[in-house]
Formats: C-alpha cells, sequence, structure tokens
C-alpha cells in the first residue's frame, strides 16, 4: 500500500496540491501542505499534485509495515488514519 507524504521542509505553501487534489490535500495551520486522507492514492489528481509540486515537498512511498504509536489511533479499532503514519502525526499535535 502506499501513501503521500508532504516534506513540510520542503513545502512553500504554494497552494498547486490544494487546487489539484483538495481530496488528499489541505493547508495546515503553519500555512503548508498536508495530507488529509490516505485513501486512492494512486489516482490521477493525486499523481498530478505530486509532479507539480514545485519544490518536490510531496512524494508517494510504500507505506510503513509499523503501527502507529499515537495514543488517538491505539484506542480506535479503525485503521489508522494519520497522514503520515507516525512520522508526523496530527494526533501528537493536538
Amino acid at each position: 500500500m502506499k501513501k503521500l507524504n508532504v516534506d513540510q521542509t520542503k513545502c512553500i505553501g504554494c497552494g498547486a496540491c490544494v487546487a489539484i487534489d483538495p481530496e488528499h490535500f489541505e493547508f495546515n495551520d503553519d500555512g503548508k501542505s498536508s495530507v488529509i486522507s490516505s485513501e486512492n492514492v494512486e489516482n490521477e489528481n493525486a499523481l498530478n499534485a505530486v509532479e507539480s509540486c514545485p519544490t518536490g515537498a510531496i512524494s508517494l512511498e510504500e507505506a510503513s509495515e509499523e503501527a502507529c504509536e499515537c495514543e488517538d489511533c491505539e484506542d480506535s479499532d479503525d485503521a489508522c488514519e494519520c497522514s503520515n503514519c507516525c512520522h508526523e502525526c496530527e494526533h501528537d499535535a493536538e
């Protein structure tokens, strides 16, 4: 299974990915892109968003087999919905 990842150190917040694929990307509180969905990441819009990033901050990579370690995900019976499980887990920021 693949997942989308946004390198926050490379993202400049241009918004190309959000405009191209709002199903998978939105702006975070810092005005940078963040992944909001791990579903259907190999569709045309997601691939176009990856290719359109002017800084190469977005990647589509194999998902880690490691389980998410954040408490919100551990307490859930559902699959982890962290956008970057757990590299930059959104639950840990709360």
